[in-house]
């Protein structure tokens, strides 16, 4: 099914959706994970209700229902469902490539399940941590390279040092389709940038490819849903992420590194520029931060924001940056749209001009993953 890069450089991208998820198969870790961790590795069971990933270390069963239900009725949502009754696209590439072209989307960047991604990221027993991103690696590469044109993977980096997280860029990242490196905590094992992780962000220069953090970073372990409304406030995270990446020196050191922070919308952007640069300015005579310039010039040349829905962020466009915006689809989960992306969007882009429309909804994804190369 793989297509020749000959192939791929062909292909006309339109709609590229840069944070959309798998449905990971039951069997993933039990089949790749090493024997003696088996036992202990995730596993779906079956309960009255439907089925659940039991993971080590979370005293809740971990149900997927509102991770697969994209294009269902409301009264069909649910999060307690059988894995079965899941679309194929989630663990099947064949089936989602069909599912990609019923929404006309040409291609999309692949993250794992947030809350199965948490617990990994979360154990603190560095070899099931390490075993369970590889195997979760392995099983990705296979998935994006039956159609590497289309697809795109991100190794996820292990949280349990610097030097197992360059060992995995160097084992993974050249397959065919892995496009980029993803992080759940800094590859030092904390939540705290240090000059180790440096070894990870040059290597990442190298290989040309962004980093993605997927709405936060964390070391605690998931829960279930008790929330009145999950998934509102996304984006609390990211600009305590951008303020300590950017004050700890690292884009003065790699002026070439730039991240991708996914699910958390951009109309919150200009804001934040605006009130870090005032505080920069009126501390900075004291304080001495070391820094080149403003915070918001660092965030404008090394951030990139996706966005699933955020009609005001798409009306400041300018204020946030157009080359920084990237469209998502969520799909499968319930943030999607699917199987009517293409209408949704007419909507929303309503009188934005075709080449800032074509930035925000393919060409940046194209240029900042390298589709079509």
């Amino acid at each position: 099914m793989s297509t020749s890069p000959s192939a791929a450089a062909r292909r006309r991208y339109r709609l590229i959706s840069a944070d959309s998820h798998v449905n990971e198969p039951p069997d993933l870790w039990a089949e790749r994970v090493p024997a003696a961790l088996r036992d202990r590795a995730p596993r779906v069971e079956r309960f009255d209700e439907g089925d659940a990933w039991v993971l080590e270390g979370v005293d809740d069963p971990i149900t997927f229902g509102m991770n697969a239900c994209a294009g269902l009725a409301p009264d069909e949502q649910r999060g307690w469902v059988r894995f079965e009754e899941l679309r194929r696209g989630g663990y099947d590439p064949a089936a989602r490539l069909e599912e990609m072209d019923r929404d006309g989307v040409d291609a999309e960047v692949l993250y794992p399940t947030p809350r199965l991604a948490q617990a990994i990221n979360a154990n603190r027993d560095d070899e099931y941590h390490r075993a369970c991103v590889r195997a979760y690696n392995d099983w990705l590469s296979d998935y994006v390279g039956e159609a590497p044109e289309r697809f795109g993977g991100l190794v996820w980096l292990p949280n349990c040092g610097v030097e197992q997280a360059v060992a995995e860029i160097d084992r993974v990242l050249d397959r065919p389709g892995m496009r980029g490196v993803l992080i759940g905590a800094y590859p030092n094992g904390t939540l705290e940038p240090t000059p180790d992780d440096d070894k990870v962000w040059g290597r990442v220069v190298d290989a040309g490819v962004p980093v993605s953090i997927h709405v936060s970073l964390s070391r605690t372990m998931p829960a279930a849903h008790r929330a009145k409304l999950p998934g509102y406030g996304r984006f609390y995270d990211a600009p305590n992420r951008i303020i300590e990446l950017v004050f700890s020196g690292v884009f003065d050191r790699f002026p070439e590194l730039t991240f991708m922070v996914a699910e958390v919308d951009c109309g919150w952007v200009p804001y934040v520029k605006e009130q870090i640069d005032n505080n920069f300015h009126r501390l900075d005579p004291v304080s001495q931060f070391g820094l080149a310039g403003p915070p918001s010039e660092y965030i404008e040349r090394h951030f990139h924001f996706g966005y699933m829905t955020d009609t005001f962020g798409i009306h400041n466009r300018h204020a946030v940056g157009v080359d920084r915006i990237l469209w998502s689809n969520d799909y499968p989960h319930i943030s999607a749209d699917w199987p009517l992306s293409w209408r949704t969007l007419q909507a929303s882009f309503s009188g934005v001009p075709r080449e800032e429309r074509e930035l925000i909804l393919a060409g940046n994804a194209r240029r900042l993953y390298g589709f079509g190369r």
